[in-house]
């Protein structure tokens, strides 16, 4: 439960073990996650640097505390998507239900929208319906299904792709601007 107010800013190395502490449960006792070791704080830091200040890594924090953490990644590795990205959230346990990961969420898109990308994909695993109510309720629609392509915990999974439209696909497209240069935005 948040101890005060919340607010979101841009993820360091600093938050590393949080975001890994955050992230475990996922990948150890469910199906969102298709990892199947949760990587510990040195990898979760090594992730955060690799966006190179050009995608963005979010945290919703109260007090000290890290409560969800938000991030974009390359949507595809071909020259031809650099307009799109792949989007990712996830909120700690004790902060489910509480509207942290809609605000972390918000931020996400309104930062990505000022960085010029025109296309967030989510990419949730089925049955997920908190995931997709959320991806919902910040503008994004679903967009289509791959059936049965991820095994874990004895079961085949679906995977649910949930498309938001950014900015306009103008001809010709304009160059995203890194996250270096926009910084977290909420509009």
């Amino acid at each position: 439960m948040p101890q005060g107010p919340i607010t979101i800013r841009a993820a360091t190395g600093d938050d590393a073990a949080a975001i890994a502490a955050i992230y475990a449960p996922f990948v150890l006792s469910g199906t969102v996650s298709f990892e199947s070791d949760a990587p510990d704080a040195a990898a979760m830091r090594d992730r955060i640097a690799a966006s190179d200040g050009y995608y963005p890594w979010l945290v919703a924090t109260s007090g000290d505390a890290v409560l969800a953490y938000a991030y974009a990644t390359q949507f595809r590795d071909r020259p031809a998507y650099r307009y799109v990205v792949e989007t990712s959230i996830y909120v700690g346990g004790a902060t489910h239900g509480q509207g942290v990961g809609r605000l972390l969420y918000e931020a996400l898109v309104d930062t990505l929208r000022a960085q010029g990308f025109t296309q967030a994909i989510g990419v949730i695993t089925l049955p997920n319906d908190a995931s997709i109510t959320l991806h919902e309720a910040v503008g994004f629609r679903r967009a289509g299904v791959y059936r049965e392509v991820g095994y874990k915990q004895g079961r085949w999974i679906d995977v649910g792709f949930w498309q938001c439209e950014l900015n306009d696909s103008a001809i010709p497209p304009v160059e995203p601007k890194p996250f270096s240069v926009t910084g977290v935005r909420r509009d």
